[in-house]
């Protein structure tokens, strides 16, 4: 689902920042060879997350949901010198695109792709993170909230993309299809969680974004 009129989001992307022709060509090769490219992050949702990261200056980033690597570049441009970014994905066919992009960009020293179940790999993860991006399957986002929580550091962010679900979240198939139940749910938790405090951005579609503030 489109939020903006075609018009207002092509002049929102001319005046935004261009992508680097490293995200160029991986935009490309995305579209032309991979099934599903809408589940690619994009030029501006990249540029937000790119701005988030640069804003926060993470040591750590976990990121749930890799798929071709693109967020996972756009938001290892904002690590520190010495900072790591986990990605998790449970799609080993896309491990070998996702890390040739990552030495293409220069963060292959930094960008740690592993391959498996999430909710089996994070309670293995010994790193305190200071932001979290959560792309993945939907519902599991509840879980993975949980999962995580107490990995993040306080004043840290999560960051939860398609959290609008294409308008579904609004609509009768809140109460039917199961990934938009779990996302009505993931977003009501968060919204009801004191531990945070959130706004949901209507980026593409939709980003919810969670500050913690105790823990």
């Amino acid at each position: 689902m489109e939020f903006l009129p075609k018009e207002i989001e092509k002049y929102s992307e001319n005046h935004t920042s261009e992508e680097s022709d490293v995200l160029k060509e991986l935009n490309r090769e995305t579209h032309l060879k991979v099934l599903i490219p809408r589940m690619l992050s994009g030029h501006l949702q990249g540029k937000a997350l790119n701005m988030f990261s640069n804003m926060i200056k993470p040591k750590n980033i976990l990121e749930i949901g890799t798929y071709t690597g693109y967020s996972a570049i756009c938001m290892a441009e904002g690590l520190q010198k010495d900072g790591k970014l986990i990605t998790i994905d449970k799609n080993e066919e896309l491990e070998t695109m996702a890390k040739s992009y990552f030495k293409k960009a220069g963060y292959d020293s930094q960008i740690e792709m592993v391959v498996g179940d999430a909710t089996q790999i994070i309670p293995s993860l010994n790193e305190t993170f200071d932001l979290i991006f959560i792309d993945a399957d939907k519902t599991n986002y509840s879980n993975y909230f949980d999962l995580t929580f107490n990995k993040l550091s306080k004043g840290g962010y999560f960051i939860a993309d398609n959290v609008l679900w294409s308008g579904k979240v609004t609509t009768e198939e809140a109460n039917t299809d199961p990934d938009t139940k779990a996302l009505v749910a993931f977003n009501e938790k968060v919204q009801n969680d004191p531990r945070v405090e959130n706004i949901l951005f209507p980026i593409r579609d939709g980003l919810m974004i969670a500050r913690k503030i105790s823990d």
